[in-house]
């Protein structure tokens, strides 16, 4: 297969998967080395920014995806049959301390929150963002969890090693912001934490330590510094 026909091939793929396609995958359905195929998406992109295009191919959740620009978000939502999904500030919270700590107990979520986390955990696992990982060895064997390939999607991360570390949180998010996340007992914005999940919950608890406010002020700061562009 030449070169341009191997361009097109992987086009196409990457545009008719209804979810990120693994690299490996890709690179089989091909018939090339996974490098060619980061070579073939690279010039891809290139050509889509030269002609002024609309989208883009990125990497989120282990794999490729095609998605358009951020700044086509607002016309997009206009067109939108069913409502974004949204997260709660409880939601966020719990979620940011899953991502940060996994795999980890429905127990010490609430250690970190200060609240029951049962029904926004419920919430997380339906919306497929947290899901079941093991059972830990200790008596009682409570169950383990962590985040989700469709956490990953949802936030445009190629993988967990992607999360902004506590260290880049100032670089990532305005003071106000952080602040914001760091005040006990305040709810954060809700606009803030639309990324995905649900109507606000009554129960927004802050996390009842300084680690779990700085784990859902790095959440925080990811949404806001780095939008999602819409699936194409």
């Amino acid at each position: 297969m030449e070169r341009d026909e191997q361009r097109k091939v992987t086009e196409a793929i990457i545009l008719a998967s209804p979810e990120p396609i693994a690299l490996a995958r890709l690179a089989r359905l091909v018939h090339c080395k996974q490098a060619v195929v980061r070579s073939l998406v690279g010039e891809l992109n290139g050509a889509y920014v030269e002609q002024g295009r609309s989208f883009e191919i990125c990497e989120v959740a282990g794999g490729y995806q095609m998605r358009t620009l951020p700044e086509f978000a607002t016309v997009l939502q206009s067109i939108q049959v069913t409502r974004p999904l949204r997260l709660s500030p409880a939601a966020l919270e719990t979620l940011a301390i899953v991502a940060y700590r996994q795999p980890v107990t429905r127990a010490e979520v609430e250690h970190v929150r200060g609240v029951d986390a049962g029904a926004v955990m419920r919430s997380l696992l339906e919306r497929n963002l947290v899901r079941i990982a093991g059972h830990r060895d200790v008596p009682g064997r409570p169950m383990l969890y962590a985040t989700t390939r469709r956490f990953l999607e949802v936030l445009g991360l190629a993988s967990l090693d992607d999360l902004p570390s506590l260290r880049d949180l100032a670089e990532l998010a305005p003071e106000a912001t952080v602040a914001g996340a760091a005040t006990e007992g305040e709810a954060a914005d809700p606009a803030t934490a639309a990324v995905a999940g649900e109507e606000p919950y009554t129960d927004a608890g802050a996390p009842a330590d300084a680690d779990g406010r700085a784990d859902t002020a790095a959440l925080m700061a990811l949404a806001d510094a780095k939008p999602v562009g819409e699936l194409h």
